[in-house]
């Protein structure tokens, strides 16, 4: 059934132990140790672009470090910093040799996997190298429990900054390329339900509901 929530509402209603939890915990700022979800208005804004001057900066470098943090204790492969609240055109991306491992080689082979090392991107640019495009199934840890059947281009290049403020340029083939192409959606404010094959949409956690 159809079901209506308070949540169309201007008006927010809070437990009172809520209001007490305010009052003595004073709310989290950005960046945050977590990740925005879907509805956060700072998921659906262009970020700005950092000051080159700027990216050795303790500001910046806390909003990296945090991104890495994050990224690593969740275990995903890429992240943004709109995600973790910040938006700034700033982004992470990582695949360990440990999750190629506990992929088969059928999966590798067809998803073009291969293991990455650490990388981040300040004021990222991106340039297809190959216009053909690939589907394969996408989460997002702003769309927490859901998945899609989403196209990417098969091989694209960045080119940008990296942490410590030097000029890097990167070409990436097959699922690094689908990596670095959804968190440099992420910048621009366009989640992967924009692009997916909308009768894809899958709850990871369907079967449950069955048992």
């Amino acid at each position: 059934p159809l079901r209506c929530s308070s949540y169309s509402s201007s008006v927010k209603v809070r437990s009172y132990f809520q209001y007490l939890k305010h009052k003595l915990i004073p709310p989290p700022v950005p960046p945050y140790k977590h990740v925005c979800q879907v509805g956060d208005p700072v998921l659906r804004s262009r970020a700005a672009p950092v000051d080159p001057g700027a990216v050795g900066g303790a500001e910046v470098q806390k909003v990296v470090h945090t991104l890495v943090k994050v990224m690593r204790e969740l275990d995903c492969v890429g992240l943004s910093a709109p995600q973790i609240g910040v938006p700034l055109r700033i982004l992470a991306l990582e695949y360990p040799e440990k999750m190629l491992e506990e992929s088969s080689p059928a999966s590798r082979e067809a998803r073009g996997l291969s293991a990455q090392p650490l990388r981040i991107f300040v004021n990222p640019q991106l340039r297809v190298l190959d216009g053909r495009t690939a589907l394969f199934q996408e989460a997002c840890e702003s769309i927490s429990g859901f998945s899609a059947t989403v196209p990417r281009y098969l091989s694209v290049e960045v080119s940008g900054l990296n942490e410590n403020g030097e000029e890097v340029r990167w070409q990436a083939r097959g699922w690094p390329a689908r990596i670095l192409q959804h968190e440099m959606d992420h910048l621009d404010g366009v989640l992967y339900i924009d692009r997916m094959d909308s009768r894809t949409f899958t709850n990871i956690h369907w079967q449950a509901f069955n048992e």
